[in-house]
């Protein structure tokens, strides 16, 4: 084993924090190996451990030191074990108690594990030992870092957590997105507040620039409540769960006035010059980006790369040739449903922004209509068309060809990106959407000025299930 963090100096409080954190991410066949001596905090975590997993519904939780083993469910129907050893006199005994099958499929917290005549060599070893007054402790976590990769990250966050005055919160994990960012959302005394994980931490600086900018002009991003900048860390304002897909899908009559308050949204953001920190989208910015999927497309199919070739210099040409001397105008660039919360009468919430470029005025609107995540109406995508173009004074011919060029450009770096999580990273579950991406694009080359694109994408054969699940069998293990 080697020391994956320490943390010197914890009170009752932080070693609870630091139990709730690692529980929000435990994952069955996990163990957790707890040494101290009596009193040194070994049961206090498993308890703060165990009523975190069981959410609503923690019952009390006893030290098992007379019957050895006490079993809970939690929220999700995981079996979680808390184990004393202390009176345990043969370690053969285990196997009677079931505790061995049970780090198999379940998660484990056993306190005293010098009694165990083999250590799980996947386990974190936790050690609690006094630290410079009687009520503090210094903990030492060891492990293998192939079965612990998020252990330091984790005793940052906690830092982080206790550092903002949350110390006593509970924590829960939101879904995350593509990239490698995470959120937990923190909750004490009925009020609540989102950690934002940025690890590594490369975007963080962008992150909190174009807050800055879009609060100071009255859009709704969340507010900073407390940042480690240097560490990827945020603790931000938090607007909620009604993301606008929930929204819509469980009243689907929202979605005409609802993509109508997007719409306006977009014309709102291009009436103010974009900030200068952020990089043009042009049209070799676009033909960079979508180099993507020929790189990882065309061979996970298993076709000859070679087909896609051609696609990313005539997008640059395409481009150059419709809206070279478009004036560019902010564009949050990941703007869909899933990144926009719907509050009523006040203005729509505002998430994932960090990655904002100056962009042509319909990349974010052909973001937000060709969805790859959920079906948009092809009428409802034209109706919010024809509104952006009324409302900015656009010529439509001009616009729906463009349109059509960012579509089929988003698209397919998109159908690259999921490619690259699947074979890559062993993110297959977006290979799902492609279906729908690849409708958005064949929609889009059927615009006349898509003609030459259309031509070289015949080349490309469709993500059908033979090949969804060719590049699905593509993924490595995680």
């Amino acid at each position: 084993m080697v020391e994956l963090a320490r943390i010197e100096g914890a009170d009752e409080a932080q070693v609870a924090a630091l139990a709730r954190m690692l529980a929000a991410t435990a994952r069955p066949g996990q163990t957790i190996l707890l040494d101290g001596n009596v009193g040194a905090g070994k049961t206090h975590f498993a308890r703060a451990f165990i009523r975190a997993r069981q959410d609503d519904a923690a019952e009390d939780v006893p030290s098992p030191t007379f019957t050895l083993v006490q079993t809970y469910l939690d929220a999700k129907g995981v079996e979680i074990w808390h184990a004393d050893l202390y009176r345990l006199t043969d370690g053969s005994e285990l196997d009677e108690l079931g505790l061995l099958d049970a780090m198999a499929d379940g998660i484990c917290l056993i306190e005293w594990p010098d009694r165990m005549e083999t250590v799980p060599p996947a386990a974190l070893w936790m050690s609690l030992r006094p630290g410079t007054s009687p009520d503090l402790r210094d903990i030492t976590l060891q492990g293998d870092p192939s079965h612990w990769p998020d252990l330091r990250r984790s005793v940052e966050r906690v830092a982080m957590v206790v550092a903002s005055g949350w110390t006593d919160a509970g924590i829960e994990v939101l879904a995350g997105d593509a990239s490698a960012r995470r959120y937990f959302r923190l909750r004490h005394e009925g009020e609540s507040a989102v950690l934002m994980d940025d690890a590594p931490p490369g975007s963080t600086a962008a992150y909190l620039a174009m807050t800055d900018w879009l609060r100071s002009r009255g859009f709704s991003a969340p507010e900073v409540l407390a940042a480690e900048p240097h560490a990827g860390l945020l603790l931000l304002e938090d607007l909620g769960d009604d993301l606008v897909a929930r929204v819509i899908e469980t009243d689907p009559t929202l979605a005409q006035p609802i993509y109508a308050r997007i719409i306006d949204l977009l014309v709102d953001l291009a009436q103010h010059a974009p900030p200068d920190f952020v990089t043009k989208l042009d049209g070799s910015a676009l033909a960079d980006l979508v180099a993507m999927f020929a790189e990882w497309y065309p061979k996970a199919a298993g076709v000859d790369p070679a087909r896609a070739a051609g696609i990313a210099p005539l997008i640059a040409q395409l481009y150059d040739q419709l809206a070279g001397d478009a004036p560019l105008v902010l564009s949050l660039r990941d703007f869909h449903a899933e990144n926009l919360i719907w509050r009523g009468e006040a203005p729509l919430g505002i998430l994932d922004f960090q990655d904002a470029v100056a962009a042509h005025p319909a990349y974010d609107l052909v973001s937000a209509l060709q969805d790859a995540r959920r079906d948009v109406d092809e009428a409802l995508e034209a109706e919010m068309i024809a509104r952006h173009v009324a409302a900015t004074g656009s010529d439509p011919d001009r616009f729906a060809a463009i349109y059509a060029l960012l579509g089929v450009q988003r698209g397919l770096r998109i159908m690259g990106i999921f490619t690259r999580l699947a074979v890559r990273d062993g993110k297959a579950r977006y290979l799902d959407f492609m279906p729908r991406v690849w409708e958005y694009i064949q929609r889009d080359l059927r615009h006349p000025a898509m003609a030459p694109l259309a031509i070289v994408m015949c080349a490309i054969p469709a993500p059908t299930v033979d090949i969804i699940q060719t590049i699905t069998a593509k993924a490595p293990v995680r």
